[in-house]
């Protein structure tokens, strides 16, 4: 008999696992010094739950005790100009709507802090942030004396940090007990009702319905769309003022207020339950379609004596490689971002390289991991003088 579980975010019994893997790396972005270090790295496994009640997908295999987040855990995206742009004209629309000048800003897993400077540098706020990843010596800029980081994770220690506005961005993801973290953050808000709290997410009727099979991984155990997370935060006492999905579709963002008198009615974008379950239902045959359709490209070029390398050796590059498990095939990882050179990546063991590597190793075959990067690369490439065929997931 199938195992039911029970929802960690509306606590109704049910869910039904529909997609699992095995062998996973229970950490995508920790920076493993050699071969052998990756090679050995620990695994887990992943169960996809749909939730039939809420909507809310969650792997319910996932073990925190197996994740790691500290200060070799190298996420950022900042070395990237079309992330860059689209980070500040967030930033800049935020402060815009919600009045954001001269400020207390509060920010729950910040990273590196990227964000939080931005902020506190356009708006001219001020700022705490929390992570226990961040570096404190890569922060710099004109703002970086208005701006506090404190190294752990935010929980119901720091609740009496008062904000006019919390904002916690690629964090929700990472935690299984959605309900009561999102809890937290209620409480800790209070009755400033005036207090705007804004999340930003992977979006998941994407993942679901173009099978992206490369932003399912170990330290993602809670998928969202719109629908499932309003409904989140709704039962956590908030009401939603904005729901939008953007980077190409990839975000998912709310914006949401304190409840304070009669309820807000759901937004109509939050109609979305039976739009997932159809997806859910769909997408295990999807999985071993497109997986195969990836594993015969690479194992071909292989087979033709074509270097084919991966660009991007965060997260995407990893579930990539462990849910083709390609061996050989792939022996090196492009990355623009300086801290990762020199890494291998998990269980595959593949080393990660500079871009500049490549105008001596001139591969045949480039694949990228984003498609929204895909006029950045080519132009890196064209610099280096490659034309190598660039495939994007």
């Amino acid at each position: 008999m199938t195992q039911s579980h029970t929802c960690p975010g509306c606590g109704a019994k049910g869910m039904q696992v529909f997609h699992r893997q095995e062998d996973v790396p229970t950490n995508s972005c920790i920076l493993l010094e050699s071969r052998e270090e990756a090679l050995a790295y620990p695994r887990g496994r992943i169960d996809l739950a749909f939730c039939p009640a809420c909507g809310f997908i969650s792997n319910m295999a996932f073990d925190p005790k197996l994740t790691e987040y500290s200060g070799r855990y190298e996420e950022t995206q900042g070395f990237s100009g079309t992330f860059n742009a689209f980070h500040r004209n967030l930033a800049q629309r935020l402060i815009e709507r919600h009045g954001l000048r001269e400020k207390d800003i509060l920010e729950i897993g910040c990273g590196k802090g990227e964000f939080l400077l931005l902020l506190a540098e356009m708006g001219n706020n001020r700022g705490v942030g929390f992570d226990p990843g961040v570096h404190h010596e890569r922060v710099t800029g004109e703002a970086a004396e208005r701006v506090r980081f404190i190294a752990d994770f935010y929980s119901e220690k720091y609740t009496d940090y008062a904000a006019d506005f919390v904002c916690c961005k690629m964090t929700l993801e990472h935690i299984h007990p959605t309900a009561e973290f999102v809890g937290t953050v209620r409480r800790a808000v209070g009755d400033r009702f005036d207090t705007t709290v804004f999340f930003q997410i992977p979006e998941s009727i994407r993942i679901l319905k173009d099978c992206a099979f490369e932003d399912i991984y170990y330290e993602h155990c809670s998928y969202f769309t719109k629908g499932s997370l309003a409904r989140l935060f709704r039962s956590q006492g908030f009401d939603v003022l904005n729901l939008e999905a953007e980077y190409a579709d990839q975000y998912l963002t709310i914006e949401a207020k304190p409840a304070h008198g009669a309820p807000t009615p759901p937004l109509p974008e939050e109609d979305d339950f039976w739009e997932i379950a159809r997806y859910v239902d769909q997408f295990p045959g999807k999985f071993h379609e497109k997986q195969e359709i990836w594993r015969q490209r690479v194992e071909e070029a292989a087979t033709k004596g074509q270097k084919v390398v991966l660009w991007g050796s965060g997260s995407k590059g990893v579930s990539f490689l462990t849910t083709l498990a390609l061996g050989n095939a792939i022996e090196y990882a492009v990355d623009i971002n300086p801290y990762r050179h020199g890494h291998y990546m998990p269980t595959t063991a593949q080393k990660i390289v500079s871009p500049e590597f490549l105008r001596e190793y001139r591969p045949d075959v480039v694949i990228l991991m984003n498609s929204i990067y895909r006029e950045e690369v080519s132009q890196d490439l064209q610099r280096l003088g490659l034309a190598p065929d660039l495939y994007t997931l």
